[in-house]
């Protein structure tokens, strides 16, 4: 669709189409294996349909035994390539997660999690090389709806880990839980999973798949968005809500209370479930998590290790520590993205969603509630994050001689102290009484943007570090702070 800014369409079908030949192509050199088949979702874009029959198209065309899985997640769609007997082997989601609506783009999996930016590059290569050949005989769709498959997956998982012999069919039975899909493709979970675990799902919101998005953005971080899943639960008098992103690799929790249940406390409370079963463990998160988190893992006997933003580093990152004998089995970032050594190692929000319930159903048969879990959790009395616009051409550079030069003038700064070990940016820890906190500068991922994350533990806390930094970064006149007035 035509961008809302006025951006070209460079996601065609003709695209699409070239990205099936070029992805058979690649995939049979992945697996060694000449015949290969494919599972193929959307979300609920209105661009999905009319991309994925050009895909499709394209991996017929190419001697692919293809999958049409309709309205799919992206999570269920990597499970497609561990399915057992009937295993893909590749899976495609095409989605653009929580990207307004007229975006939309292609996440590509195999049995070994989704593919990096390097495979991505081979890919795309062979595309613009046309390197693919095509066959005489165009191979049959057919139509796999792995949504049902999935679902049984997660209602089975919540009963067996549950195991509440008293009612084991219906381990979640007598509470209330809304699900606010924001007609994304996560929809299923209300339907198919908590209904058939005995949840009252009555209240439910945005559940029906409607690509314009009318109600709000399908994101767990938007503002707008977890105003309205705290005010309907507040309004059903339900017992927890659940929101999740378009394509369900995300979630966060609201409790019964209508707060929310995101960021540092999401990260908290499933680290509490992980640490109980895997004493010790390391926690991979990203850069902006608070000390108060730290704290709160390593009173449980946790290690916190802070990497870097991006859920695919955070990741990364877990299975390096495995590798080299660090036992990691938790993968978060503030985001919602959540990736457990269990699971694959992958970032699924319905999977942490089931986890989280498991808990809850066992905490309840006791009288107690998921909450109960992060009472020790100091949470920060204020936080902001502030964007930073990058003038020179060459940004990059730039924003690490902006990082380079202010971590010089904080070691003049009294009561400010740089953070080490740090894998991001430049991390100050602010002790002084009126500030207490800390603050945290670093380059976007992909954008001439320099976010600045401040949290405090008192009341103006937050303004008085910012007023320092105004002053610090008075000098770099490539360097837009005017947000800091």
């Amino acid at each position: 669709m035509e961008g809302v800014e006025g951006e070209a369409v460079n996601l065609t079908p003709a695209v699409a189409e070239v990205l099936g030949k070029a992805f058979v192509q690649w995939l049979k050199v992945f697996s060694h294996q000449s015949d290969v088949s494919i599972a193929v979702g959307t979300d609920s874009r209105i661009s999905g349909p009319v991309l994925k029959n050009a895909f499709i198209k394209g991996l017929s065309q190419s001697g692919a035994k293809v999958f049409d899985c309709g309205l799919a997640s992206t999570p269920a769609m990597f499970m497609t390539t561990v399915s057992g007997e009937k295993a893909s082997t590749g899976g495609v989601m095409i989605t653009a997660s929580h990207l307004p609506f007229n975006r939309n783009g292609l996440k590509f999996f195999t049995n070994q999690g989704g593919l990096d930016k390097k495979d991505i590059t081979e890919i795309l290569n062979i595309a613009e090389n046309s390197d693919f050949a095509t066959v005489e005989s165009v191979s049959p769709v057919y139509s796999w709806n792995f949504l049902d498959d999935y679902s049984k997956f997660l209602v089975d998982y919540i009963r067996d880990k549950a195991n509440i012999q008293t009612n084991f069919a219906k381990p979640l039975q007598g509470l209330k839980i809304i699900v606010d899909a924001g007609n994304g493709a996560g929809g299923f979970f209300a339907s198919k999973v908590l209904d058939q675990l005995g949840v009252d799902t009555t209240g439910s919101q945005f559940l029906n798949p409607d690509g314009n998005f009318p109600n709000h953005v399908p994101n767990p971080e938007d503002k707008d968005a977890m105003q309205s899943i705290c005010d309907a639960v507040i309004r059903e008098k339900a017992d927890l809500g659940v929101i999740f992103d378009t394509d369900v690799d995300r979630s966060a929790i609201v409790d019964a209370k209508g707060n929310p249940v995101n960021r540092n406390a999401l990260i908290a409370m499933i680290s509490a479930v992980i640490l109980r079963e895997h004493p010790g463990s390391t926690i991979v998160t990203d850069s902006v998590t608070s000390e108060g988190l730290t704290r709160f893992i390593e009173e449980l006997k946790g290690k916190h290790h802070r990497f870097q933003r991006g859920y695919k580093n955070v990741i990364n990152e877990s299975v390096r520590l495995n590798k080299v004998g660090e036992e990691s089995w938790l993968a978060i970032e503030t985001s919602g993205h959540a990736a457990l050594k269990e699971n694959y190692f992958l970032d699924d929000g319905a999977y942490l969603v089931a986890k989280l319930l498991v808990e809850m159903a066992k905490l309840n048969a006791v009288g107690r509630t998921l909450t109960d879990l992060i009472e020790a959790l100091e949470q920060p009395f204020e936080s902001k994050e502030f964007r930073f616009t990058i003038l020179e051409d060459d940004f990059g550079k730039y924003g690490k001689q902006v990082i380079a030069e202010l971590e010089n003038k904080v070691l003049q700064q009294e009561g400010w102290e740089v953070v080490s070990p740090n894998y991001e940016g430049l991390r100050v820890r602010c002790t002084s009484a009126d500030e207490k906190g800390w603050f945290l500068l670093r380059m976007s991922l992909h954008d001439p943007v320099m976010p600045l994350n401040i949290e405090s533990g008192v009341e103006g806390g937050v303004d008085r570090i910012a007023g320092k930094l105004k002053k610090l970064l008075a000098g770099f006149q490539g360097l837009k702070t005017d947000v800091l007035d």
